[in-house]
């Protein structure tokens, strides 16, 4: 019995070490299978055609046709070697290290860059030790491998110095929570390049989906045309995403490129015959515009991939890789990130700069994204201390406009593939990227990223906010919910403008002020359909803002930000009043000293728009009236807030406004906004403060028109 055992023992053996050995496509081995074999070489043949094609090879069509072959006969090197370099040229490198190892155990000597590969291999698998065993063995031999790759013995050295970033990163990992975004945004097929307003409500996305606008197919990749698809976000979930439709999407290529961040103007990418160009569209309700092509000091004959506006809309970035000053005519050209200013004289672009080369790198940058703190611009780089492919970094840009050093900003977001197109709400708290991860629905997905902050004690948390979708979560990190954050240094204003008797949405254009300096920052509009309105307000200045309409009054807003303050979102609807007698608005940014009644500097902007209302009404009489809270006496409130009318007439008369045209009146307490009954019943001393600050104001009325 003991001999049959042994006798198995030694054929199993004998076997095994027979199916792993180099096994050609030849007649001898497959004797009984000549039809099959014949198919097979016919595969090889037809992928290689792709694999060797001039003048750039085609992986993905040779890989389908390599993987047939692969079935009938698994265990032939140069096959095995083949499959893995396609892998490692595809949307999923991940699946080319099985591959690669099992050439190498079948012949070491399978092709003159089988380590390089091997190297790839492991380091798209975050198997950093691994990969640099085989970097470096390749790099030694390359001096006595005539036949090694000169761009690969080039290119080793920076995949040496991105595991050794890989292992840095990994040691210290940002503790996030990586969602993939679910089945109603992601599909089989490649979703990327998201962008989406301030508030994070909706996102706009690029898809090669076989509902693509035309039905075209790229002649290359296989793969369908890009169009724009959107979403909403419907509670905790997003609604099934839908294409954009003409006039945004094409029978070409049309990509996502950015979105203001009240979402009223997007970008788009557009192929133009290879050369690739940026158009601008705006939006009216639900409906685009056709877009337009941006100027020419944006688009050139180079190609333009990436953009985005700064939240008041002086500035854009974007990506180009024409040719850098005093380039060579032979040297590679790599993306860049430039920016522009907007002259509003001559109302066009100009002032073209490109980015410092603390930021901008000898190799490929991409993928866009400022802030709507206006200071934070995100990007996507191969150079820095990148762990391989696009990694994502920041830089923050001070008031003289120079630009911090990259941060990485880290591991798992970041991964040894192409981690891109990031995205970042305005709280900071959520942000949105585009990758290959092994879980994912297709080629790419789009995830949400839900920052987490310092590290605590755990907390039991059933929030399931922080999942991106309630459908279907994939969760890539589990650590406890903590929701502090360091990126919320703004505030976000977002509202509906209306007629204050009709209840219509109105359309309104909206100037935001610095109440110190008088600065007119940036000017807005609402929407001319549903009038929805989104400001973005970075922190550490004080805000006037003055929403305005033919044919009504001027309303006014004061937002003080501070350095250094949480982030706050403001829901303000603006209920605008008609030029008629009897109307009135309180003048919000009209400043005076604690218990005193001369007028600050930073009023001086609300008072030129009062004085112009005055000026554009000839005939309109008015009251200017004081007002203050409960608290003091009567007699010196009443005094102080008479005073403080007074103030404001005498500033329209020395401005040429006849004192026959205005009254003033200081009605102290009398006309409270918030009653002292109702005060009383706030819980909070912040609350009840706020309160007295509203029945601390200055009025404007018409008497008569």
């Amino acid at each position: 019995m003991k001999k049959i055992i042994l006798t198995f023992g030694c054929f199993f053996l004998l076997t095994t070490a027979f199916a792993q050995t180099d096994t050609p496509f030849d007649k001898s081995n497959f004797k009984d299978q000549k039809t099959e074999l014949k198919e097979a070489l016919s595969n090889i043949k037809a992928g290689d055609d792709f694999f060797f094609g001039e003048p750039f090879a085609n992986y993905n069509q040779a890989l389908p046709l390599y993987l047939k072959a692969n079935q009938f006969n698994p265990n032939n090197a140069e096959l095995n070697y083949k499959i893995g370099v396609c892998y490692i040229n595809s949307s999923f490198p991940t699946k080319a290290l099985d591959y690669l190892k099992k050439a190498y155990k079948l012949n070491a000597q399978v092709a003159p860059d089988i380590k390089y590969y091997l190297g790839k291999g492991y380091q798209i698998s975050s198997e950093w030790n691994d990969a640099l065993k085989f970097y470096n063995q390749y790099s030694a031999d390359a001096s006595r491998n005539k036949m090694a790759n000169p761009e690969f013995v080039k290119q080793t050295p920076k995949r040496i110095l991105e595991c050794n970033s890989g292992i840095q990163l990994d040691k210290h990992p940002v503790r996030v929570f990586i969602d993939d975004m679910g089945s109603n945004v992601n599909t089989q097929y490649p979703e990327y390049g998201m962008i989406m307003n301030a508030d994070g409500s909706e996102i706009y996305f690029t898809a090669r989906r076989n509902t693509t606008t035309g039905g075209g197919q790229d002649p290359i990749s296989g793969g369908y045309f890009e169009d724009i698809y959107y979403s909403k976000r419907d509670g905790q979930n997003w609604t099934p995403s839908k294409n954009v439709a003409p006039p945004i999407n094409t029978d070409g290529h049309d990509a996502t490129v950015a979105l203001s961040p009240d979402g009223q103007t997007m970008l788009v990418y557009k192929d133009d015959n290879g050369d690739g160009n940026i158009y601008e569209s705006k939006r009216t309700g639900d409906a685009w515009s056709k877009p337009e092509k941006m100027d020419k000091i944006i688009n050139s004959k180079y190609h333009e991939s990436s953009a985005w506006f700064t939240p008041d809309g002086k500035m854009l970035f974007f990506v180009s890789d024409r040719p850098k000053e005093n380039q060579g005519k032979n040297d590679l050209l790599d993306r860049d990130i430039y920016y522009v200013k907007w002259n509003s004289e001559k109302l066009k672009w100009d002032s073209l700069t490109r980015l410092p080369n603390n930021i901008n790198t000898i190799y490929d940058e991409d993928g866009l994204f400022v802030h709507p703190d206006g200071k934070t611009i995100y990007f996507s780089s191969k150079g820095h201390n990148s762990m391989g492919g696009y990694d994502i970094f920041y830089t923050v840009m001070d008031d003289k406009g120079n630009f911090s050093d990259p941060i990485n900003i880290g591991a798992p977001i970041n991964t040894p593939d192409d981690d891109i197109f990031f995205t970042m709400t305005a709280s900071g708290r959520y942000g949105y990227m585009t990758s290959f991860r092994k879980d994912g629905f297709g080629e790419k997905d789009l995830y949400k990223i839900t920052f987490l902050g310092e590290k605590k004690k755990p907390l039991l948390n059933t929030d399931e906010m922080l999942l991106a979708g309630m459908n279907l979560v994939k969760r890539e990190k589990t650590i406890e919910p903590i929701v502090n954050n360091e990126r919320g240094d703004l505030a976000l204003l977002k509202g509906t403008i209306y007629d204050d008797k009709t209840k219509k949405p109105l359309y309104a254009k909206i100037d935001l002020y610095d109440n110190e300096t008088g600065n007119l920052l940036a000017e807005f509009q609402s929407d001319q359909v549903n009038g929805r309105y989104m400001i973005s307000l970075p922190a550490g200045k004080n805000y006037g803002i003055a929403v305005k309409a033919d044919g009504y009054l001027f309303h006014s807003e004061n937002f003080d930000i501070p350095k250094n303050s949480d982030y706050v979102e403001y829901n303000k609807d603006v209920y605008m009043k008609k030029i008629e007698v009897g109307q009135s608005i309180v003048l919000k940014n009209i400043f005076f000293d604690l218990d005193k009644y001369s007028l600050r500097p930073e009023s001086k902007t609300e008072l030129e728009r009062l004085i112009k209302l005055m000026n554009d009404n000839p005939t309109l009489k008015i009251e200017i009236s004081g007002h203050t809270d409960s608290r003091g006496s009567v007699a010196h409130n009443k005094e102080l807030s008479l005073n403080r009318a007074k103030a404001v007439v005498d500033y329209l008369i020395k401005a040429g406004i006849s004192k026959d045209r205005m009254v003033y009146a200081g009605y102290a307490s009398e006309r409270p906004i918030v009653t002292d009954a109702e005060i009383a019943k706030m819980k909070t001393t912040k609350e009840k403060e706020a309160a007295h600050q509203e029945n601390r104001r200055t009025e404007f009325k018409i008497l008569s028109k």
